[in-house]
């Protein structure tokens, strides 16, 4: 499952945040926290002191704010965060009229959380706000919340068919990929110059198209032969991938350049429409997914 970064405000000041999926919890970026609860112009130090005044809170301060990657202008940093449950403890050391309010925030934005999960509609209402957010133009947003549709469609047939395992999704997963576009997920993301952020987020209007045509057709195959176990499966994903991939070749034969687009995120902020399309490098070889 993937982990979700997000920006939340409180009182119209920033908190950044990380949804781990793992763990079912959000956590909060402990020098932002600080930064609302005491207007503190250096957090860093402020947090220094408020542990050698709280010797307890010092012995525990691993495990109650650990170490997580959080996206920042000059990259991924390791940044300690608090759980709900940790933020507990640590407004026992700061005294902060703030501290109650911000209490019933995280609990709201927690809750939040949980109404996604039970009411996938209010998790594509905020996946729409926050591609709006971001700048990505509207029809490419449309497509987006669509594929997610289909995606959505393609892992019910496969649990259906007894395929519940994250390892086999991802192969599965991989094999269409590598099947329509000529690369695997791994060779995808490598050739688009993207780490840790969501391929389908950074693909052209052609690229989600196609990828969806694959998982659609996969999805209606499916249902109609009823395929069990993972070796079933793989070939039906197969045969859904191999239609995109004719489609991928006729269009390419007829535009004349490749259709599997180096562009990522930053591209579909200026709007895939207004952008000229180059030819793409050739494509690195890389099997790990």
């Amino acid at each position: 499952m993937t982990d979700i970064e997000r920006i939340q405000s409180f009182e119209d000041k920033k908190v950044r945040t990380v949804w781990i999926e793992s763990e079912e919890k959000w956590y909060f970026v402990l020098e932002d926290v600080i930064e609302v609860l005491t207007e503190s112009k250096d957090a860093k130090q402020y947090i220094k002191r408020m542990k050698l005044r709280d010797p307890e809170l010092a012995k525990g301060w691993v495990q109650i704010v650990p170490l997580l990657s959080i996206k920042t202008e000059g990259g991924p940093q390791k940044m300690r965060c608090v759980n709900m449950e940790g933020m507990f403890r640590i407004i026992q050391s700061i005294p902060s009229k703030k501290a109650e309010p911000f209490k019933q925030w995280m609990a709201s934005v927690a809750a939040e959380r949980v109404n996604q999960m039970i009411d996938p509609e209010r998790g594509i209402d905020q996946a729409i706000a926050d591609y709006r957010r971001l700048g990505y133009s509207e029809a490419w947003i449309t497509q987006r919340i669509k594929t997610i549709e289909i995606r959505k469609g393609l892992t019910d047939e496969w649990k259906r068919g007894g395929v519940t395992q994250e390892v086999d999704f991802a192969l599965l997963t991989d094999l269409m990929s590598k099947t329509w576009s000529g690369l695997t997920t791994r060779e995808y993301k490598k050739y688009k110059g993207l780490t840790k952020e969501n391929l389908r987020d950074n693909m052209t209007n052609m690229e989600l198209l196609l990828n969806a045509l694959a998982e659609e057709t996969a999805t209606q195959i499916s249902k109609a032969r009823n395929p069990e176990g993972l070796g079933e499966n793989a070939e039906v994903a197969q045969e859904g991938a191999e239609v995109a991939k004719s489609a991928r070749e006729e269009a390419e034969k007829r535009i004349g350049h490749s259709v599997i687009s180096p562009k990522k995120a930053i591209d579909h902020i200026q709007s895939p429409e207004q952008i000229p399309f180059s030819e793409p490098d050739s494509q690195e070889e890389d099997k790990d997914y």
